[in-house]
């Protein structure tokens, strides 16, 4: 499955880094996302979700409300099949658009998905 990391990032206690880490374990097509990376343990980032060649299946969002709703045009126009706002990412206004346009919106932790089969 091809998933998109949305504020991945290089320091590896954050959770972000973590899912991206799992997400590669568990044989997914990882896409991180973060406009000052180039890579983050050798997987390629990429500055937004329009820079990637690749339709993304999942969409997980580790970035805050502020964040994630100045990018949220460019998140709806991606149209991912679903997209998982992580604890402390919650964004009500970007998710009622993402359900309006028909995406599967998830308030879950992508690291808890992926370790009890619910990814």
């Amino acid at each position: 499955m091809k998933v998109a990391v949305l504020g991945a990032s290089q320091n590896t206690e954050k959770y972000s880094h973590l899912a991206v880490m799992l997400l590669k374990s568990k044989g997914h097509e990882v896409y991180p996302i973060n406009p000052s990376l180039e890579d983050i343990e050798g997987i390629r980032c990429y500055p937004s979700l329009q820079a990637i060649p690749e339709k993304m299946h999942t969409v997980s969002v580790y970035l805050s409300k502020e964040v994630s709703s100045k990018i949220g045009a460019d998140l709806l126009k991606a149209a991912p099949s679903r997209i998982i706002f992580n604890p402390g990412a919650e964004n009500e206004a970007l998710e009622e658009k993402a359900r309006a346009q028909g995406i599967q919106v998830l308030e879950a932790c992508t690291l808890v998905m992926l370790k009890t089969g619910q990814f």
